[in-house]
C-alpha cells in the first residue's frame, strides 16, 4: 500500500507541473515577460517605462508576480536575433518588443513556439507582417500623414517644395512616405527625397536638404530619430522648419508634429500582455488615438513661425522647449 501510495504521489507531481507550465508561468508562479526595446532614444524610453509601471501596477492590483528584463537591440537585427533566440531558450512567458524590427525579429525567433508576442508603437502592422498570427498581437502609433501636411500648409501656405527626410531601413516610413508623396502630388507641390540607413547618412541627407526645400516632413522613423539634434540643428539654422512624426523629434528640436501619447501607449500595451498572460484572447492590434500637436517653442521663435492656427486644428495643442 505504501508503494502504491508514493506512484501515485509521484504521477500527481508530474501532472501538476505540466499543468504548471501549461499555465503560461514558471514552477513558482512567477510571470517573466522580456521587454525588447529596439534602440535608445526618447519616444521608446518613455513607452519601456509606461509598460514597466503598468505591469507593476496591475501585479500588484491582481496579485501576480510579473518580473521583467529589458533587452536592447541597439538598432541592429543581428543583436535582435541573439536576444530573440536568448528570451526564448532562457522560457519567457511573454515578449513585448518596442518598435517594427524588434518585433519582427522576436516573432521570427518565437515561430511555432506558442510564446505571446505584444508590440508597442508598430506604425504599420500590415506592411510588417506583423497581423494574423495568433499569438501576436500589440498597439499601433499610424501616423495621419494628410494632417501632418495639412499642418505645413496652415502654417506656411505658400510652400513650394518639401523635403521627405527618412531611413531606407525603417519599414515604419515606407507608407507615410508614399502617403506624402501623393497628397502634395495632389496639391501640386514639388518634393525632394533624402535617404541614409544609419546616422553618419541620415545627418548628411538632412545637410543635402539645405537651400532647396521649404520645410522637412519625417514620419515616425527611429533612424531619423535617433539623430535628430544633429539635424534640428543644420535645418533651425537653415531656417527650415522640420514636421516629424512623434514628439521626441520636437523635444529634440524639430518644429512640430500630431501623434500619440507614448505613456499611453506603452500602459495599453502592458494592459494586453496581462490580459492575455491572465488566459484573454489575442485581439486585433489596436491603434491608438492621436490628434495631439506638440511645438517647440524655441525652435518657433528661431524659425519666427506663427503657429496659432495649430490651436483651430486639434483640441490640444502641448509647447515644449528643447530637452538638453
Amino acid at each position: 500500500m505504501k508503494k502504491l501510495f508514493c506512484v501515485l504521489l509521484s504521477m500527481l507531481l508530474v501532472v501538476s507541473f505540466f499543468a504548471g507550465c501549461a499555465s503560461g508561468k514558471s514552477a513558482s508562479g512567477e510571470i517573466k515577460v522580456a521587454i525588447v526595446q529596439q534602440l535608445d532614444h526618447s519616444s521608446l524610453d518613455e513607452i519601456r517605462l509606461a509598460v514597466e509601471a503598468e505591469l507593476d501596477r496591475l501585479a500588484k492590483e491582481k496579485n501576480m508576480t510579473i518580473t521583467y528584463t529589458e533587452f536592447n537591440g541597439r538598432n541592429d537585427a543581428t543583436i535582435l536575433n541573439q536576444i530573440g533566440a536568448q528570451v526564448v531558450s532562457d522560457g519567457y512567458d511573454a515578449i513585448i518588443p518596442i518598435a517594427t524590427m524588434a518585433a519582427q525579429c522576436m516573432v521570427t525567433a518565437a515561430e511555432d513556439k506558442d510564446i505571446p508576442i505584444i508590440y508597442a508603437a508598430i506604425s504599420d502592422p500590415v506592411s510588417a507582417g506583423l497581423t494574423g498570427l495568433s499569438t501576436v498581437t500589440g498597439t499601433s502609433d499610424a501616423l495621419n500623414t494628410a494632417f501632418m501636411l495639412d499642418m505645413m500648409l496652415a502654417v506656411q501656405p505658400d510652400i513650394k517644395t518639401v523635403g521627405l527626410l527618412y531611413s531606407n531601413s525603417e519599414i515604419n516610413s515606407e507608407t507615410p512616405i508614399a502617403e506624402a508623396k501623393a497628397y502634395l502630388d495632389s496639391k501640386g507641390i514639388a518634393y525632394l527625397e533624402k535617404t541614409g540607413n544609419n546616422a553618419v547618412e541620415i545627418v548628411a541627407a538632412a545637410s543635402s536638404l539645405v537651400d532647396r526645400v521649404d520645410a522637412v516632413f519625417t514620419p515616425t522613423d527611429n533612424v531619423v530619430m535617433a539623430s535628430e539634434s544633429a539635424i534640428a540643428e543644420a535645418l533651425n539654422a537653415a531656417g527650415i522648419p522640420h514636421y516629424a512624426g512623434a514628439d521626441s523629434f520636437v523635444t529634440a528640436g524639430a518644429f512640430a508634429t500630431c501623434g500619440v501619447n507614448y505613456t499611453e501607449l506603452g500602459t495599453y500595451t502592458a494592459g494586453m500582455a496581462v490580459d492575455i498572460l491572465l488566459g484573454g484572447a489575442v485581439p486585433e492590434f489596436h491603434i491608438m488615438d492621436g490628434g495631439i500637436i506638440t511645438v517647440n517653442t524655441e525652435t518657433a521663435a528661431a524659425l519666427d513661425m506663427d503657429y496659432a492656427v495649430f490651436s483651430q486644428m486639434a483640441n490640444t495643442v502641448v509647447e515644449v522647449t528643447t530637452a538638453q
